[in-house]
């Protein structure tokens, strides 16, 4: 279960942001997650919920997540297509000459958080 050490990366980096900004408590954090990422989202709620528990900036925050389309781009006929529905072999053309353009990130898109004067 990978989804854990994700949650320990995106909490190094909400405390990295806490720190620089004097904040002392996360409400929220909204992620876009890509259809592709990997990411089973039951497991990855748990895992939230229970890290959340354990870190005093983050106890009680909610998470959003954003779900980002997988879309796949053939340098063949220069198309772009739905990845999930699709695969590798363009529908287009049937090239294999493919690649993902967006579908497998996670990012970071939004903090809702208390600074210290809260």
């Amino acid at each position: 279960m990978h989804e854990l050490g994700i949650i320990v990366q995106i909490s190094k980096t909400l405390e990295d942001v806490a720190q620089e900004n004097h904040l002392e408590k996360i409400g929220s954090v909204t992620l876009e997650i890509g259809e592709v990422s990997g990411i089973v989202s039951d497991y990855f709620d748990d895992c939230w919920k229970f890290y959340c528990k354990k870190t005093p900036l983050l106890e009680g925050a909610k998470l959003h997540v954003i779900a980002i389309s997988a879309i796949t781009h053939c340098t063949h006929c220069q198309k772009d297509y739905e990845t999930v529905r699709y695969g590798k072999i363009c529908p287009h053309c049937q090239s294999d000459q493919t690649y993902l353009i967006q579908g497998n990130e996670i990012n970071i898109k939004e903090i809702e958080a208390y600074g210290a004067s809260c």
